[in-house]
């Protein structure tokens, strides 16, 4: 090639042309501005296509589409678990009620294996968990979200 370009008509068609001539296409076909017959035979066209003019000859007596509607921002829910403060203080207690289930799960198979009530052990490591957790909620001080660190005073500009 010397350096001449191509015309868009006579420029080689993808599969994603073709695709959305297709689509194009149905779209006429569901709004009625094409008989079945008429689609059919577009479609097998557009599928056999080779260049840019061939899809844009198909097409040319359909009116454009619309561009696509932008998805509106959907606000969050007004929920205690959508506030960051909450949704960190219940992290910890996330992880004791995952616990709790496993431990108590390991006594219900083995309670059910000796075909007797075993004593319920989970109780003393659930219950240490729970004191710790406890704790940790209460000492723990409120997420601040302006990333100053307010109980030991750090960033804060008068130094105090």
């Amino acid at each position: 090639m010397d350096g001449e370009r191509v015309p868009p008509e006579q420029m080689r068609a993808s599969d994603a042309d073709r695709d959305a001539c297709a689509e194009r296409l149905a779209r006429a076909l569901q709004e009625g501005r094409l008989k079945l017959d008429e689609y059919h035979e577009r479609l097998d066209l557009a599928v056999h296509a080779t260049t840019m003019g061939d899809l844009a000859a198909l097409t040319r007596d359909l009116p454009v589409p619309p561009p696509a509607p932008v998805p509106a921002a959907v606000p969050e829910a007004a929920d205690p678990g959508a506030d960051p403060e909450w949704r960190d203080r219940f992290e910890p207690w996330r992880g004791l009620a995952a616990v709790s289930v496993i431990l108590i799960a390991i006594w219900a198979v083995t309670s059910l294996i000796s075909r007797t009530y075993l004593p319920f052990w989970p109780l003393i490591p659930l219950g240490f968990m729970f004191l710790f957790t406890l704790a940790s909620t209460i000492a723990t001080p409120p997420h601040d979200p302006t990333g100053r660190d307010r109980h030991l005073g750090h960033g804060d500009p008068d130094g105090v």
